[in-house]
């Protein structure tokens, strides 16, 4: 036997908690924790087995390392065949990697640490809500188990790594290791709840729980990494206890008895791994001359000890001590079981190699294959698929569903290699190619061979640069082959260059693009800056805003040309004027202090212009307002206390003056909310441009554009027109100013400053007289037939130009919005739904069938922030909608281990009921495709559950009665949002049927839909 121990295999000198050999023996993968992330290295084996390859300075040591991990990795685990390698940690992410071909050996991103293979991660599967322990590889690399602190072990599908086959329940406590069966029929776990548990891979349930052997136990240790014999026979558990000391406990596999353990170790056991192969040889202790076979298991202890056991002997073959300084917590054999690495939480791995004399003789591959066939019967993992064969299909519609999923398959990936030979033979009009469905990759038509020299202008020459980008890995990359140093071997020619140098007689300047006929030097150029869309005719004084039509957050101030003798000629009242103050004033304090810091002179110069302008139409029109102002007008920046002193006069005066005003008499509702929201108007400017329909600058767009302060005679008149590609196709003039304008192809509309909004319709009809509202228009927005304003005073109004009537009649805001905060986004569905966001992070709707708000969406909702549905969501992409809108991407959402860690229940009851809230949302929001989204993930989050009642009921309501005259028909409504329910039904039950656990209920529906088709 061989012990060695490399200083320089370290994650300097933090712990290492998880070792595995790559099943071609020449890489070994190390995970634990990093400087600051977690850390996965991945090790040349050839200088930690022989002494003379580690003192050769040109055989590499370290082949590569991977940082992407945000938090320690706990496990890291090859496949059986070598491809992939996968990595778990507490960041509760397990990554899949996998050898990235067409690179060279350089330095890791962040590091200096000379890196010889590329292994990128090509998944990241997010399932669980805390750390991940343990990761095991199911025999032929169907399914991979992974276990967490969430107390549940998921089971992957290793041939599409984002897709869950299923989640186990049942444990109580951390789950710190799992482990398969040989011949894949059952898995096992191991955890903090003193029990170790067999489940079926037929139908994922529990076969057996296994307790007695733990009961004694106390504490817990980091891992409890248990471990199957390679001939089917034993389960080897962690942490056990037999009259008070600490043992490895055998489970049989017949009865699941616990009637034997390995016992020595002088603390608790933290991993058992046994040597992969079955051995034979003569034991000398036994009367039979003929070779006996049996197994090797290696243990390792929180005693900082590590014993090699074999199953024929009653005591260890070989205990080392104080191998290491703290806990050993990872074992693994290479494929031949004549090696063995372990490692330990001091950050330090020790190398064992056997001889075939000390261990026995491995069973070659194809005749333990044979004899585990011959012992089971053959592997129901023979076919490789993900779902479990051993359960039977039932029906022939089952078995149909999988014939047309397979040959849908097969058609993608016809579809992806015709279109990958397309690829590699490019044409003229086809110069780039996607990698992995993203961004486009540019081919390289230049030549290599071939070297461009210029001249600067003081004759230096200079060589134009060929851009030569690594090729990506299109297509299948197949399993690395055995790494060796000599395949880093570098070599030397004495042949001549053969490169062609081209001498160009041109001035060449630094930084400057020139002009040539060869594609080299077009390739150089760089990429356009997008540039930024002006007004028409080239000017940019006139503003041009896509979507919605009005900023609310900061209005834009833009020629603003109102005079302070024209303010003061016309009439305002003490309201009017409280809104001008409320909208003004953070432009005078708190907008100046952020502009000067990072706007040039000259724009600053222009913005206190436009202050100046704008402090002199506030001038007050009370003279108690006025005489406030003198008093406090002085030099420099006013003080705080001065500051607060004004506001509290400037309230003071407002209130007393507010029950004078005649408007609000004669409206006797706006009269509470004016007293409480005060809400911004938009600035007045000289000309606005809103865009309606198209892209600016596009061709055939639609563009409302407004003047204001026209002159005419004595007076001034104020002028809107609509604009398609720069001609004009009506006109309208108003006599009061415009203060927000918005349309779309049906209908424009027009708010002006006397509290009022104009109607047209297509070609400038005027629809209606000038409605009249209790305060100006301080939101403005319009889709499709429908108008939606908020006033000044919070009132709501949204009106149907089709049908010419009122959806909803100044409906106020003062039930869900409070005097300090304002709205922050405003959108009008097609459907003329409302949602409105407030600064204090929630959205509402307003649902006039019930005459009620509807609280749409909460940044702060426990719910929306820790639902655990994010496996379940369709593969294609989310339909955007006025609920994705005011929720966001979602990502917020994958936080639910930190709340619900310790309670699945509470967890699993909890997305339930966050799911069936936004269905109910998408409903109230008239948004069908959003519906279809969250119904679909909905019923995919049932399925995997387990959920049959609620199931079928979804199920039953799509599906509907099957006779005319059945109890129920006539309440049964067909379509939902204009989407039949029945075709969906047929869409989504595919979905069930992938999973044999619901096959019977597959065809129960799938039956039913027939015979209404017929």
């Amino acid at each position: 036997m061989k012990v060695l121990k490399p200083e320089w295999v370290s994650h300097d000198g933090k712990p290492i908690f998880s070792i595995d050999i790559h099943p071609d023996d020449s890489r070994v993968a190390t995970g634990g924790q990093g400087n600051d992330s977690g850390k996965v290295v991945i090790w040349n084996m050839a200088p930690i087995r022989d002494p003379k390859e580690e003192a050769d300075e040109n055989v590499p040591r370290i082949l590569c390392q991977m940082d992407s991990h945000l938090g320690c990795v706990n496990c890291v685990r090859w496949s059986e065949n070598g491809k992939f390698l996968a990595s778990g940690g507490d960041d509760k992410l397990i990554m899949i990697w996998q050898i990235s071909r067409g690179f060279g050996s350089g330095k890791s991103f962040g590091s200096n640490v000379t890196i010889v293979e590329h292994w990128r991660a090509v998944a990241t599967l997010r399932g669980h809500s805390g750390d991940v322990l343990d990761l095991a590889w199911s025999p032929q690399d169907v399914w991979l188990a992974s276990c967490s602190v969430d107390n549940t072990i998921v089971i992957w599908n290793a041939h599409k790594f984002s897709e869950q086959i299923a989640i186990l329940k049942g444990h109580s406590g951390l789950v710190k290791g799992v482990t398969w069966d040989p011949v894949g029929k059952y898995l096992a776990s191991q955890s903090d709840d003193k029990t170790l548990r067999v489940w079926r891979t037929g139908d994922w349930k529990e076969e057996t729980s296994v307790t007695s052997c733990f009961k004694e136990c106390g504490g817990t240790t980091h891992v409890l990494r248990l471990n199957w014999s390679p001939d089917g026979n034993h389960i080897v558990s962690a942490h056990a206890m037999n009259n008070a000391g600490p043992t490895a406990q055998i489970v049989e596999r017949t009865g699941w008895g616990t009637s034997l353990d390995f016992v020595g170790h002088r603390k608790a056991i933290t991993v058992v791994r046994f040597n992969p192969k079955i051995l034979s040889k003569h034991i000398k202790k036994s009367s039979d001359k003929q070779q006996q076979q049996y197994s090797c298991c290696a243990i390792g202890s929180k005693d900082r000890s590590l014993s090699i056991w074999l199953t024929a002997l009653k005591r260890p073959l070989v205990v080392m001590h104080d191998m290491f300084e703290g806990s050993v917590l990872d074992v693994s054999w290479s494929r031949t079981g004549l090696e063995l690495v372990c490692c330990s939480i001091d950050g330090s791995v020790a190398y064992l190699g056997f001889d075939e004399q000390e261990i026995g003789v491995p069973m070659p591959k194809d005749d333990q294959q044979a004899f585990l066939e011959k012992v089971y019967g053959k592997s129901i993992l023979a076919n490789k698929t993900p779902n479990a064969p051993s359960q039977i299909i039932e029906s022939a519609a089952v078995l149909n569903l999988q014939q047309q999923q397979q040959q849908q398959q097969q058609h993608q990936q016809q579809h992806s290699e015709a279109s990958l030979g397309a690829m590699s033979t490019p044409s003229k009009s086809s110069s780039s190619i996607f990698v992995n469905g993203d961004m486009p990759f540019k081919m390289c038509p230049q030549p290599r061979d071939k070297q461009i020299e210029t001249r600067t202008s003081d004759g230096t020459r200079r060589i134009t640069p060929i851009f030569l980008a690594p090729q990506p890995d299109v297509g299948e990359v197949g399993i690395p082959t055995p790494f060796t140093s000599k395949s880093i071997a570098f070599k030397t020619t004495k042949e001549s260059s053969k490169i062609i140098i081209e001498k160009q007689d041109r001035v060449t300047m630094p930084g400057m693009n020139t002009t040539s006929n060869s594609s080299q030097s077009q390739s150089m150029q760089s990429t356009p800056q997008p540039s930024t869309p002006k007004g028409e005719g080239g000017e940019g004084k006139k503003r041009s805003v896509e979507g919605t039509p009005m900023e609310i957050d900061r209005p834009a101030t833009t020629a603003t040309t109102a005079t302070p003798s024209a303010e003061k000629d016309k009439p305002s009242s003490p309201t009017t004027q409280a809104d001008k103050d409320k909208t003004t004033a953070p432009l005078t304090d708190k907008d100046t202090k952020t502009t000067i810091a990072d706007k040039t002179k000259e724009v600053e110069k222009e913005r206190k212009g436009d202050r100046d302008q704008e402090k002199d139409r506030e001038k007050p029109r009370t003279p108690g307002l006025l005489s406030l102002k003198k008093h406090k007008v002085g030099r420099g920046r006013p003080r705080k206390a001065d500051k607060e002193a004004r506001e509290a006069l400037m309230t003071a005066a407002l209130t007393h003056t507010l029950p004078t005003i005649n408007v609000e008499r004669e409206a006797p509702q706006p009269v509470v909310s004016s007293q409480n929201l005060q809400l911004p108007v938009p600035i007045i400017s000289k000309t606005t441009s809103r865009l309606v329909e198209g892209q600016t600058g596009g061709d055939n767009n639609l563009t409302v554009e407004v003047e204001n302060d026209l002159a005419a005679g004595t007076g001034q008149l104020h002028r809107c027109r609509c604009l398609r590609t720069g001609t004009v196709l009506w006109e309208q003039i108003l006599s009061s100013r415009v203060l927000a304008v918005a349309g779309s192809r049906h209908v424009t509309c027009v708010a002006c400053e006397d509290k009022t909004v104009n109607l047209y319709g297509a070609g400038g009809k005027r629809l209606l007289p000038p409605l009249m509202l209790g305060s100006a228009v301080s939101v403005l927005r319009c889709t499709g037939h429908y108008v939606m304003a908020v006033t000044s005073h919070g009132y709501l109004y949204i009106w149907n130009t089709t049908q010419l009537k009122a959806v909803v009649q100044a409906q106020s805001l003062s039930s869900v919005m409070s005097g300090g905060e304002r709205i922050i986004h405003a959108t009008l569905t097609s459907e003329g739904v409302p949602v409105l966001t407030v600064s204090s992070g929630k959205s509402y709707s307003f649902a006039p069938e019930i005459g009620s708000w509807m609280v749409v969406s909460n940044r702060e909702d426990r719910l929306q922030m820790c639902s655990d549905h994010q496996h379940c969501v369709p593969s294609k992409p989310r339909s955007t909608g006025p609920l994705a809108s005011v929720q966001g991407g979602g990502r917020a959402m994958q936080q639910a281990g930190r709340v619900f860690q310790s309670s699945s229940h509470m967890q699993h009851v909890s997305t339930l009921s966050h799911l069936e809230t936004q269905m109910a949302t998408c409903l109230a929001l008239k948004s069908s495709s959003e519906y279809r989204f969250w119904l679909e993930t909905y019923i995919r989050y049932l399925a995997q559950e387990g959920l049959e009642e609620k199931l079928r009921t979804v199920c039953d309501d799509l599906l509907g009665p099957i006779f005319s005259r059945s109890s129920g028909a006539s309440a049964w409504q067909p379509t939902i949002l204009g989407t039949n329910k029945r075709e969906f039904l047929k869409r989504i039950l595919p979905t069930i049927g992938a999973n044999l656990r619901w096959q019977r209920l597959y065809t129960e529906y799938q039956e039913q839909l027939e015979s209404l088709d017929t």
